[in-house]
């Protein structure tokens, strides 16, 4: 389903044109299948606009690098998911206040869209997406089945979320890529994203890599495991995707279990997979994630965004001219 065409023979230049215009349906397909797995609506071509805008953190940036492998993101995100299920305050305000035990795809589609925005759009996007989160957050509230009272706009939940968020995309990112981060890098991703998080109402946000795993582990005191976590669970394991789909996301789904702490993993009374599970998921997942580099390469909403940024020089010479 993904052959990459790096890997196939060079053909004759008669063959070149047939050759390019197979490459554009091939693309076009894939990008079709996953907009399908994850629920995505938005348009990459908005990412275009404006030109030369930096956006939050600029194409220099590690979370332009993290955030562009669509393998990892997704697969860190349902990990993300299993963890904030493991917290009954951030599992309430999703569950009393959402439809994600019925349209799962449509809510990590609204997740990955905040994600795209905040990283790849232009500074004001950005903004007007962080503070539309920030008003509906503002007014959700409610208590659990044991009458404990929550609001969504808690400082300590936002950063439990956070942290769930980012040390899940990076670790998912390190297992997934071709091109895992240095240590000074992974560092670097935590001081980008928390830009990010104190935006969206955290304190006291991680700077690096150790100090996010130590915060994440301070939570564990707040954490349990009760039926709505094995329901969020349960709908993770048997993600909503077609037949055609299956095979990947059943990976992904393996995966995303894969890059859950020990300490996770013990509170979901689930054990460890393997080094031969692992190690065979990750390499059929670092192919995949190949061919969808090569498929979003000039139509993803990384490499709009990049072109967003070509465009300020691009204008920059013509006015030269003129």
């Amino acid at each position: 389903m993904f052959t990459h065409p790096a890997f196939l023979p060079p053909c004759p230049a008669w063959l070149e044109p047939i050759q390019t215009a197979l490459s554009a349906q091939l693309k076009a397909q894939l990008g079709e299948r996953v907009r399908a797995m994850t629920g995505a609506t938005g348009d990459a071509r908005d990412f275009l606009e404006p030109a030369g805008d930096p956006g939050l953190f600029g194409p220099n940036s590690v979370a332009w690098q993290v955030h562009a492998h669509f393998v990892a993101m997704m697969t860190g995100g349902l990990s993300s998911l299993m963890l904030q299920a493991l917290h009954p305050r951030a599992l309430a305000a999703v569950w009393d206040h959402s439809k994600f035990r019925t349209q799962l795809q449509a809510r990590l589609g609204r997740t990955a869209l905040f994600v795209a925005t905040t990283t790849y759009g232009g500074k004001a996007a950005a903004m007007q997406t962080i503070e539309r989160v920030n008003r509906i957050h503002a007014h959700i509230r409610g208590t659990l089945p044991d009458g404990t009272p929550y609001v969504a706009n808690d400082p300590e939940l936002i950063r439990w979320v956070h942290l769930g968020e980012t040390t899940s995309f990076l670790r998912a990112y390190q297992a997934l890529s071709l091109q895992p981060l240095a240590s000074a890098q992974q560092d670097q991703y935590f001081a980008e994203m928390a830009q990010v998080g104190q935006l969206l109402g955290a304190h006291d946000l991680s700077q690096t890599q150790h100090q996010a795993l130590m915060q994440l582990q301070d939570y564990r005191s707040d954490l349990r495991v009760d039926e709505r976590t094995r329901e969020t669970l349960h709908l993770i394991e048997n993600y909503p995707c077609s037949p055609l789909d299956r095979p990947l996301v059943s990976l992904i789904v393996k995966a995303a279990f894969h890059q859950l702490p020990d300490w996770a993993l013990s509170l979901l009374e689930r054990e460890r997979a393997c080094a031969v599970e692992q190690a065979a998921v990750r390499t059929a997942l670092q192919g995949m994630g190949a061919s969808l580099a090569w498929a979003f390469a000039d139509t993803g909403v990384a490499a709009r965004a990049k072109q967003r940024m070509a465009a300020k020089f691009d204008v920059a010479e013509s006015d030269r001219k003129n």
